[in-house]
């Protein structure tokens, strides 16, 4: 079973905004260890309390939090961003 990556618009924004650098280290980051991957768990960790279904995945000083369906079997990024101010 292999995963597929989705990308909020949200997150795409967000994307946009952030340095060339970092989009391009972000993106090669989920290439390599999200996109067709067997078991997205494994590189993340889960968020606890009313965020217990978010994943968050750590890449340098910056976090990207995602949804990982199962039945669809997609990982859905839903917001990316430097660790000081992605959970506020």
């Amino acid at each position: 079973m292999m995963y597929h990556v989705e990308i909020s618009d949200h997150a795409l924004k967000i994307f946009k905004k952030m340095d060339k650098q970092i989009t391009t280290l972000i993106f090669a980051w989920i290439s390599k260890h999200l996109e067709n991957c067997e078991n997205p768990r494994v590189h993340g960790k889960g968020l606890a309390a009313d965020k217990k279904d978010i994943w968050r995945y750590r890449i340098g000083d910056y976090r990207l939090l995602a949804h990982i369906f199962n039945d669809r079997i997609v990982i859905l990024v839903i917001d990316a961003g430097h660790r000081r101010d992605i959970y506020k």
